[in-house]
């Protein structure tokens, strides 16, 4: 019996992904376990591997654009054929536009849709083409994908942007999309369905610093004054929990462990992996666990479990004094931090100097009001302004 392949959720908001390439030819013996294609989706690149034994067959070419779940091939059995696919019915496909060139009509006076195979019917599916108005080049006068992306781009050609009246010509003109796109649409989800609220603090990390160079020479790990933060927030939520919580249908769900996200900047753009379980690890283990995920991210090799199931989320944008950061939803709360820089403060009556950071605070006004954001940000300056027990 054939088994179904279909595109993997690679995420909690992932709703479509690339086949970015087969790893097995059509018609070629796989063994499970054995990688049969190599997946894109707009956080990462995903191996996927067969779940049985089987004959390969493509239900779909390279660089087909899949929703999640939907079925991308079929392992068969020696002999078997693969099953029937759908074929579109005369009335699914749209009448050309009257201002539109009439290459082809949608179907024949025999009611048969218009000759095409498979592959670009699925294709013009999912770029959106009237495949009625594609040229066809392919044998037996039948519309293939290299037609539909032909026609695709060409349209896409036509309907390129202009700048506003009064500017120059723009150098280039990029569209969205791939990660940034992703980041886009999640930045706007986030503001339009939030109450997003941000609170700064500035907080004296001269002793943080000294230890955190103590325990690096000690574990021989090289530990960042972000793992440090993240240690004293993992503590911090122990004692204020409210913001260790996520909303869900106006539903609040809060947790006693930490999984925190870990935002790392991309050329593509921003990509949050998450360390779990974080309020049991001691610092030095932090900073392995951080510069683990960090790499995997850098080199596309994140797991789908990496990337999801964070619950606080911390973000480091060192050449700057401070920032607003945005939520990552569903989560209430999220932690910006700023540079470090040595300051003329007032100490016991007197100007010293000291190494100052600036911290931000964004938390959905809905679950965290002033008085929440206070009392975190008063345990977590108590702990990095006294770090000694964050070394234990």
């Amino acid at each position: 019996m054939a088994v179904r392949i279909v595109m993997p959720r690679l995420g909690d908001f992932m709703t479509e992904g690339i086949v970015a390439r087969w790893a097995k030819a059509q018609g070629d013996a796989v063994t499970q376990g054995e990688l049969i294609a190599e997946i894109e989706s707009e956080k990462l690149n995903y191996e996927l591997e067969a779940a049985s034994d089987g004959i390969m067959h493509h239900a779909v070419d390279e660089g087909a654009t899949v929703g999640v779940d939907d079925v991308i091939g079929y392992l068969l059995a020696e002999g078997e054929e693969p099953p029937q696919e759908r074929q579109p019915t005369a009335s699914a496909v749209a009448a050309p536009s009257p201002a539109a060139p009439q290459r082809r009509a949608s179907s024949r006076a025999g009611g048969d849709v218009v000759p095409s195979t498979p592959g670009a019917r699925r294709l013009a599916s999912n770029l959106g083409v009237d495949i009625s108005q594609v040229t066809p080049t392919g044998p037996r006068g039948r519309v293939v994908d290299a037609d539909v992306r032909a026609y695709h781009e060409a349209q896409q050609a036509a309907a390129q942007p202009k700048a506003p009246q009064g500017m120059p010509e723009p150098s280039k003109i990029e569209p969205l999309r791939g990660i940034r796109r992703a980041i886009a649409q999640n930045m706007r989800d986030s503001l339009s369905g939030t109450a997003q609220l941000s609170y700064f603090l500035e907080v004296d990390v001269t002793d943080a610093q000294s230890l955190r160079r103590e325990a690096s020479r000690e574990s021989g790990v090289s530990i960042t004054m972000a793992s440090v933060l993240i240690k004293a927030c993992a503590e911090s939520l122990k004692r204020v929990p409210a913001l260790n919580s996520i909303l869900i249908d106006d539903n609040v769900m809060y947790f006693d462990e930490v999984n925190m996200g870990v935002a790392v900047a991309l050329d593509e753009g921003l990509i949050v992996p998450v360390l779990k379980g974080v309020q049991d690890m001691t610092v030095p283990q932090i900073a392995e666990g951080v510069q683990q995920l960090s790499e995997k991210a850098r080199a596309g090799t994140l797991s789908s479990s990496e990337i999801g199931g964070g619950t606080f989320t911390i973000s480091v944008l060192g050449v700057v004094d401070g920032f607003t950061p945005i939520l990552n939803p569903p989560q209430n709360a999220l932690l910006g931090v700023g540079r470090s820089v040595q300051k003329p403060v007032v100490r016991r009556g007197e100007i010293v100097v000291r190494e100052m950071m600036t911290l931000s605070l964004t938390g959905d006004h809905q679950v965290i009001d002033g008085a929440i954001a206070a009392s975190f940000f008063r345990r977590l300056q108590q702990l990095v302004e006294r770090p000694a027990a964050l070394f234990r």
